[in-house]
């Protein structure tokens, strides 16, 4: 997950006093999950993720950091607290579909952008220019 700051999360736990293994018990996850994102040795699941700020009462936006003018589309859904399944439902598209306009492997029609900006909240020019930076990020960088 790009922008996950292990450190915020580790931060955040102990600012509410609780332990790993019982914020894992809260959210309802592997008792090993929290241990292994805390020492960056694992990249959270989005809808994990999700529960996790849910029991901590923080937003997503405070454990993932990307700055806007660096987003990709799937950055936006990950700040969203959304999977891939949860946006295409939500934009009335398939998974694939939004896994190839986050990819940046098709082309990002006007009907397609309508969906995905309502979906995920944001302005059509927004989604519009993280698509073009997905599109023209360099080869071997993950979007």
């Amino acid at each position: 997950m790009r922008g996950f700051r292990p450190g915020n999360l580790a931060a955040a736990r102990r600012s509410m006093g609780i332990s790993r293994a019982e914020l894992a018990r809260q959210a309802d996850i592997g008792g090993t999950t929290i241990t292994r994102w805390e020492r960056d040795e694992a990249s959270p699941q989005v809808d994990l993720l999700a529960r996790v700020v849910k029991v901590l009462g923080i937003e997503i936006s405070d454990l993932v950091q990307v700055p806007v003018a660096e987003r990709f589309p799937g950055d936006w859904r990950v700040l969203r607290g959304l999977t891939q399944p949860q946006l295409g439902a939500a934009a009335g598209t398939s998974t694939q579909m939004v896994g190839s306009v986050e990819r940046g492997e098709i082309s990002l029609s006007d009907a397609m952008a309508k969906k995905l900006s309502a979906a995920l909240g944001i302005s059509e020019t927004e989604l519009r220019a993280s698509y073009e930076r997905a599109r023209s990020r360099p080869h071997g960088e993950r979007a």
